[in-house]
């Protein structure tokens, strides 16, 4: 497998490492920008993919961010690579302003309020447990003589799950836009510079591979003036020979 790692890391070593990679985030940032600067392919698609990446990490279908941004960026036509980088702005770091900015949006455009008991005597935190007793129930309802009851899961959806969804739309466009905006100049100056430094070696490639072409040739013609020189003295010794002779 190509993504396979050679050391399995523990359980706990993986969790940390999603929320503090080795050699920090800013060692992470700049090599997710580093790598979406090298990218083979114009300035302009790879500013779709990122455009893509930062939307989707502005919705909560987590576990699938990945996918959404493919998803998007195939559809814009541009760097599905790109856009799967570009998810690195949902984060463990960035992840609780994310979703509060959402869900404030999504509640407002709603025409909701907000508070920690809205829609029922159950704060946020608690809404997200009775979503998750309600799956672990009804999976093992499946297999005894329970009944499945799906009121704390509708209840998260109605208050929690879809203001999310319909207030992400509106701050991923804002910040995909922008992240548009902003990375394609720098990638296109990258790109340049680039070009320009490539040139330059060929350039200088080229002229050294003209430079030993034209020392061959000159050492090939002095070895053709060596050559006729040295022949010269042989042919005249050899007629004066024949003339002593013949006298």
């Amino acid at each position: 497998m190509v993504f396979k790692r050679r050391d399995r890391r523990p359980f706990w070593r993986a969790v940390y490492e999603t929320l503090w990679p080795r050699g920090g985030w800013t060692r992470a940032f700049y090599y997710v920008r580093h790598r979406l600067r090298r990218l083979p392919d114009p300035p302009h698609r790879i500013a779709r993919g990122i455009f893509a990446g930062i939307f989707v990490t502005f919705s909560p279908f987590f576990g699938m961010h990945f996918f959404l941004a493919a998803l998007v960026a195939w559809i814009m036509r541009g760097n599905i690579v790109a856009s799967l980088l570009a998810t690195f702005v949902g984060n463990p770091l960035t992840f609780l302003p994310i979703a509060t900015i959402s869900f404030q949006t999504g509640n407002f455009l709603l025409g909701r309020t907000f508070n920690k008991s809205f829609g029922s005597h159950r704060s946020l935190v608690g809404k997200f447990a009775d979503a998750w007793g309600d799956l672990t129930h009804n999976f093992l309802a499946i297999f005894t003589h329970e009944v499945a009851d799906w009121h704390a899961l509708y209840v998260f959806y109605d208050e929690v799950f879809f203001p999310y969804m319909i207030g992400g739309i509106i701050p991923g466009l804002i910040a995909g836009v922008m992240g548009y905006y902003l990375s394609l100049p720098v990638i296109q100056a990258y790109q340049n510079r680039r070009k320009g430094r490539l040139k330059a070696k060929l350039k200088v490639l080229r002229e050294l591979r003209e430079k030993a072409a034209a020392d061959r040739a000159e050492a090939g013609e002095k070895d053709g003036r060596a050559g006729s020189g040295g022949q010269k003295p042989g042919g005249r010794h050899q007629n004066g020979g024949r003339q002593d002779v013949g006298n």
